[in-house]
């Protein structure tokens, strides 16, 4: 499926703008924000220690602890030093270089068939943390050589999608544009920086620079990619599904083949969308391509409702690779709605410590929420918060992140203007999605529909949508409408998500007994 930089997870939210969590967690979450920014910028890197390799993990914890607390009275003082703590700990996540990157191949470090456009032949040897450092140590002796510095920034690109770690995109924009200044318009670094704009959520920069770099390589797998990437995320479908057509064409191969997927997903077209996944796997060869290709079709059947398929891909992929991360959380999410809320939360525990993306936070701050532990569930809606700051000041665009997080479990007015920045952005069914949310949540129902009814238009067959949708029409008065939704969400996806499935089903209730 299209890596759509952390538009990730569907997110459930509170029904009513009455109930749920008070503002304070807001103001909480800010606090924890405000934290990890501080933590991020006292541990950043120089230009010239980024382009030596990094920092060690000694520095980034010295960096992580020059940090402060801002003095706030007992008992919240404590929690803010845990909360501050984790963001810490989040901060040298992010900027610590040691990190195991990637999906494993058969003879064991990292696949990279799977990341379209990286050069294997000076990727020698597959493992993407040594390949960095030994590119770095050519590019003293020879910092003339533009090929290895688009290498680099298109592998620093990489390390940041593979592992959400935002902290890598400036430091690619710096090893790109080295190529660019040193060999004007050579396609490789051109395909990087479009790859690097659509991580950062910036899909008209994404776009352009596909473009230009196709003018110069008609055959170019990564600008090829990065086209389908930012017009899926412009909206602009018709014309993602042209250029996945012409991709297929030129570069037929995973990476295009699981964008085509999604695309066709996108449209209401499920069917193709699994019958291609399934011919992807069928030619998957690495054990890198077969958990992720195998973890796409566990998410496609997922959010068919389909939990036993979903984990039978899911088993397929951890079989593969038990360390690869999107097949840790999507299982998790499939034993969650089975009712096995134990090894969901161990599963996500697992995800989080190294992969604390807003998906896998909200979820697991849900879980524990349903298990009483609301002291740790708050501790989890807080470090989305640490997430988004940390990612926004490496450059990247948190709005869709910040706005769902933010409806459900935070600042409500905060999600509205996220949402309507996002929604100005690109006009596509995740942002229409959740502008409606936010205007729901902010108990403005009339306003929000359209945007509810946009988002499940092109026959996208998400529960969330359909929940967030029945909501909606509820609080403007439709109740005919709002019971159809909220059955067709429960009818696809039973356990969609913990929070938003139980008030479907009390809310079904309510219209019921009137």
């Amino acid at each position: 499926m299209s890596p759509r930089t952390n538009d990730s997870a569907s997110q459930d939210g509170r029904p009513r703008p009455d109930e749920g969590a008070p503002e304070a967690d807001g103001h909480e979450i800010a606090e924890a924000g405000a934290d990890a920014v501080a933590v991020a910028e006292s541990g950043g890197q120089s230009g010239a220690e980024a382009e030596s390799g990094g920092q060690s993990g000694a520095e980034a914890e010295s960096g992580a602890e020059s940090g402060g607390v801002v003095p706030v009275r007992e008992p919240a003082r404590g929690r803010l030093l845990r909360l501050t703590a984790c963001a810490a700990a989040l901060a040298v996540a992010f900027t610590g270089f040691a990190i195991a990157l990637g999906a494993r191949d058969d003879n064991g470090p990292v696949a990279l068939s799977s990341a379209p456009g990286l050069p294997a032949a000076q990727l020698a040897g597959g493992d993407l943390d040594t390949s960095v450092k030994a590119l770095q140590a050519h590019l003293k002796d020879q910092p003339r050589d533009f090929g290895s510095w688009s290498t680099l920034g298109l592998a620093y690109v990489e390390q940041a999608r593979t592992k959400g770690d935002p902290s890598r995109y400036p430091q690619a924009e710096k090893a790109l544009n080295r190529s660019l200044k040193l060999r004007p318009d050579n396609d490789p670094a051109l395909a990087g920086l479009a790859a690097l704009a659509a991580a950062r959520h910036e899909f008209e920069d994404a776009l352009r620079y596909a473009d230009r770099a196709l003018k110069e390589n008609p055959y170019s797998e990564r600008a090829l990619c990065s086209r389908i990437d930012a017009l899926v995320e412009l909206g602009r479908y018709d014309e993602a599904l042209k250029a996945a057509k012409l991709a297929d064409t030129r570069r037929p191969g995973i990476p295009v083949f699981t964008r085509y997927a999604y695309v066709h997903e996108l449209r209401g077209d499920v069917k193709t969308a699994r019958r291609v996944l399934r011919q992807a796997l069928d030619s998957a060869v690495t054990r890198g391509d077969i958990a992720y290709v195998a973890t796409q079709l566990g998410q496609l059947a997922w959010k068919q409702g389909d939990v036993r398929t979903a984990l039978d891909h899911y088993a397929r992929a951890l079989g593969a690779d038990d360390t690869y991360l999107p097949a840790l959380e999507g299982r998790a999410r499939a034993q969650a709605a089975s009712g096995d809320t134990t090894e969901a939360v161990r599963g996500l525990e697992q995800v989080v410590s190294a992969y604390p993306l807003p998906g896998p936070l909200v979820l697991l701050g849900e879980l524990y929420d349903a298990k009483g532990d609301k002291s740790a569930a708050r501790d989890q809606y807080a470090l989305v918060n640490a997430y988004t700051a940390i990612a926004r000041a490496n450059g990247v665009n948190a709005d869709l992140d910040t706005a769902l997080a933010a409806a459900d479990h935070g600042d409500r007015k905060a999600a509205l203007r996220a949402a309507e920045a996002e929604w100005k952005r690109r006009e596509t069914v995740h942002t229409a999605d959740a502008l409606a949310w936010a205007l729901h949540v902010n108990g403005r129902d009339e306003e929000a529909l359209p945007y509810a009814r946009r988002a499940t238009a092109p026959g996208y067959k998400d529960a969330t949508f359909l929940y967030h949708r029945g909501m909606v029409e509820y609080g403007a008065g439709e109740k005919k409408a709002a019971k159809a939704s909220l059955e067709a969400a429960l009818d696809l996806n039973p356990g969609f998500a913990p929070r938003g499935a139980a008030e479907a089903r009390k809310t079904l209730k309510a219209l019921e007994a009137k």
